[in-house]
């Protein structure tokens, strides 16, 4: 960093700040990212100071065309920050005040950084939140391609870590689908309040200026105008909606991959993971690890962390603005970076894996049709918890002699009762197991092409 210059505060003080309380407080290391979101506030401001008379025509021409100047050359790499520049916002100021001078001292006019800062940060959240939405999208779509190609494809399903009942892949793929889905939702539902303007809030009290805040709002692209100035420049309920809906996803991401860790290791086999997206041992070289899936694992657990910071942080405010909330920009950027690259990694690593379906249809046992057997007897005229009995009762017997369902004879069935016919024995084939459930939202191939077809007109919205 280059020499600084006196804060834009420092005239109430005779003494300059401590070198160690500078690298404290100072933020612009990582709040620069913030800087295009800063200069289309600063140009939005400059113009509703123009329809004040703040700025001349000429005057507020000149400034704009400096604050895009500023734009092109920082992303050149042709400007410097200096030790003074606490943060981008007062970086930005200083930019615009060496190429316009008094022009540029004028800026912050009727302003506080207060409502400047969270004004930057809800614009750059939209933008984000966005982002994450077409990474969701993208995410969908190449879930579609799987369900398509495997409706006929058939797998044990698990509960509690056990073989419980028969299910197509493309209903496990949907399942990742519509979660997705109501992550969309949630999102949308969050931008909806991070859209809305905070500037012309000042300090805490307002501005003493006649700005146009709905001119403000439609320059910036907001669709609403906070009402309390209070509210506006001390609230972060906006951040943490969208941390906890960035939580959610990564929590589906870690249940998804997790399954799919297991499926790719040998014990299962369902999947193969491609090498782009796995990594070997320094020791062992045999070892093919499906990293990719275990760092979203893991970064789950890093996503949550920056939410319940950001908890923590707010918890013991005071309402209006408090230096505290400088801290809420780390956790914010972090789980935008790791929520994104999260969701374009496991697109990748669905787009690219292996299925073996040999694999997963050698996998099921005939314990898989139990609950099939106890829906026969049901549909003979016997109350379930009878018939879920007596079938429990079969299970029992056949597991002591190492048996199958499809191995008893017939007589054997009516030894437990004589509602069985021959009929039986076409419940213990797995595609007629899924077509007995065809209710919506079942694993049956009607079903399953519902939802299909369902998904892709959501995705088509």
């Amino acid at each position: 960093m280059s020499e600084g210059r006196e804060k834009t505060w420092s005239g109430r003080f005779t003494q300059p700040t401590d070198p160690l309380m500078e690298q404290f407080s100072h933020s612009i290391q990582f709040d620069r990212r913030l800087f295009k979101a800063d200069i289309e506030v600063n140009k939005a401001w400059a113009k509703a100071l123009g329809r004040i008379g703040i700025y001349n025509g000429q005057e507020l021409e000149t400034v704009i065309n400096a604050l895009e100047e500023i734009d092109t050359e920082y992303h050149r790499g042709q400007l410097q920050i200096k030790t003074g520049d606490e943060d981008i916002h007062s970086a930005n100021e200083r930019w615009l005040t060496e190429k316009t001078g008094e022009l540029g001292q004028r800026i912050h006019t009727g302003r506080s950084r207060n409502d400047q800062v969270v004004t930057d940060l809800r614009y750059y959240l939209r933008q984000e939140i966005d982002r994450i939405v077409d990474s969701i999208k993208a995410l969908q779509g190449e879930l579609i391609v799987v369900a398509e190609n495997n409706i006929e494809t058939v797998l044990p399903g698990y509960t509690h870590l056990r073989q419980a009942q028969p299910i197509s892949l493309s209903h496990y793929t949907m399942a990742i689908f519509f979660q997705m889905q109501r992550d969309k939702v949630r999102l949308a539902e969050a931008r909806k309040r991070v859209n809305v303007l905070g500037l012309g809030s000042g300090a805490l009290a307002g501005a003493a200026f006649p700005v146009d805040r709905k001119f403000l709002a439609e320059q910036l692209g907001f669709e609403d105008i906070s009402e309390n100035s209070i509210d506006a420049t001390s609230d972060r309920d906006f951040v943490f909606e969208v941390l906890s809906a960035c939580s959610i996803i990564m929590v589906h991401l870690s249940r998804f991959c997790e399954d799919f860790i297991a499926w790719s290791s040998e014990a299962y086999g369902f999947v193969e993971i491609d090498q782009a997206f796995s990594t070997g041992s320094s020791m062992m070289p045999q070892k093919r690890n499906p990293d990719s899936l275990e760092l979203i694992r893991g970064k789950s657990a890093r996503v949550i962390g920056n939410q319940v910071k950001l908890l923590v942080l707010l918890k013991g405010l005071p309402h209006a603005y408090s230096r505290d909330l400088q801290e809420d920009k780390e956790p914010v950027f972090d789980t935008i970076d790791q929520t994104k690259m999260s969701l374009d990694i496991f697109k990748a690593v669905v787009q690219t894996m292996k299925i073996n379906q040999e694999k997963m249809k050698g996998s099921l046992t005939q314990s898989l049709y139990a609950t099939d057997l106890a829906d026969y007897l049901v549909k003979g005229g016997i109350p379930f918890r009878n018939a879920h009995a007596i079938v429990g009762k079969i299970v029992s017997w056949i597991e002591q002699e190492n048996k199958k369902f499809s191995e008893l004879t017939l007589d054997e069935f009516k030894q437990y009762s004589p509602v069985f016919e021959k009929s039986v024995y076409q419940l213990f084939h797995p595609g007629y197991s899924l077509q007995l459930r065809n209710v919506r939202g079942g694993t049956g191939g009607a079903s399953i092409r519902y939802q299909i077809k369902r998904a892709k007109k959501l995705l088509d919205k």
